[in-house]
């Protein structure tokens, strides 16, 4: 009688194993997001499924307009803190780095005047040469080529010290705190060493870009490119990886971010914004784009006049050749061009997270 109790108890207790094992799956279908967060599961791990009900999340966020208009009104606001910091970087660029070279842009603008004589028969007119300075100072870096390594250098310094101080000084202007730009240049560079980092993991996810470059280079030097089944193929290759790149790097970004925030870790932060980021990248991704075009609108709208005004001038005025008004107005606009992407980028950091 025992061995016969006994093995019923056996048979109900597999029973009640099976049905519990059901119970469990149900559960885990029905609530993945719970116990993803309770497993520490990240999404799109390597070699395991990934949900749609994980990856779906809502962005209950400003529009496109939006943001950018508060990303101006925050400047804006708060001129004193900012306008100061581009003198200071500039002045410190000034002294350190140094101006576009003002041969080069004459160079460049009498390469423009003999173009515009020979092909366009003088057509394109002053506002049309403006535009095509503007475009040629922009594509080839503000044409201040050659710089020395340690120019160099400096040059990322400053960058980093900007990109640093505005996240600083943003962080305290949305929690209503009264900061000055001493307190932001003291305090800010905290986390420099931990910026690095995230930029060398940045580096490293450009590695497929810098592949493509490679490949294109070497692609047109042997001919490879001539033949038209080759070249889809290498454009299929190109896509893929630069595709790559731009999924690995928008998280990264963010990252550039997050790892501002008081005693976090490098890879911490890396790993934070790419869960933040997971299931919203298209949208990130539009709004970097967004933003560069609001960039480019800008430069547009300050800088073709500075041009347009600085070509007539130095046509009737011969000691204005030797003031580098453009270089100044280049200085003072990349400068902005980096707040304003640090602050816009920051916006939408902080409305993920109160989001989540």
């Amino acid at each position: 009688m025992p061995k016969q109790t006994s093995k019923k108890s056996e048979k109900t207790d597999e029973k009640l194993g099976f049905f519990a094992g059901i119970k469990l799956k149900l559960a885990k279908k029905k609530d993945r997001r719970k116990l993803r967060a309770a497993t520490k599961v990240k999404l799109h791990k390597s070699f395991k499924r990934s949900y749609k009900e994980d990856y779906e999340r809502k962005t209950e966020i400003p529009g496109l307009m939006a943001h950018s208009a508060l990303t101006f009104k925050i400047i804006f606001k708060n001129w004193k803190l900012f306008v100061p910091l581009i003198i200071l970087i500039v002045i410190s660029n000034i002294i350190l780095v140094g101006l576009m070279s003002q041969e080069s842009y004459d160079t460049f603008r009498d390469a423009v005047d003999e173009t515009n004589e020979s092909l366009a028969q003088g057509q394109l007119g002053n506002l049309g040469k403006a535009g095509l300075l503007l475009i040629g100072t922009v594509t080839t870096g503000g044409l201040n080529r050659g710089m020395t390594e340690v120019q160099q250098v400096f040059m990322v310094i400053l960058l980093l010290i900007t990109w640093l101080t505005t996240i600083y000084l943003v962080r305290h202007i949305l929690a209503g705190h009264k900061i000055k730009l001493r307190d932001g240049l003291y305090n800010a560079l905290t986390p420099l060493i931990s910026t690095f980092c995230v930029l060398g993991v940045i580096f490293l996810e450009l590695i497929p870009l810098f592949i493509v470059i490679i490949t294109y280079s070497a692609a047109l030097s042997t001919g490879f490119l001539e033949t038209p089944f080759y070249a889809l193929i290498f454009f299929i290759f190109a896509a893929l990886l630069i595709i790559l790149s731009v999924y690995l790097v928008s998280s990264s970004l963010l990252a550039m971010i997050a790892v501002t925030a008081p005693g976090l870790f490098p890879m911490t932060a890396v790993n934070t914004a790419t869960d933040l980021i997971a299931g919203r990248r298209i949208r990130f991704i539009l709004r970097i784009l967004y933003s560069f075009f609001v960039l480019a609108v800008c430069w547009i709208i300050i800088m073709l006049p500075v041009i347009f005004v600085d070509n007539i001038l130095r046509e009737n005025i011969e000691w204005l050749e030797n003031i580098p008004v453009v270089s100044l107005f280049l200085l003072n606009m990349t400068v902005f061009s980096i707040i304003y992407f640090a602050i816009y980028l920051y916006l939408f950091y902080r409305q993920l997270l109160d989001m989540d």
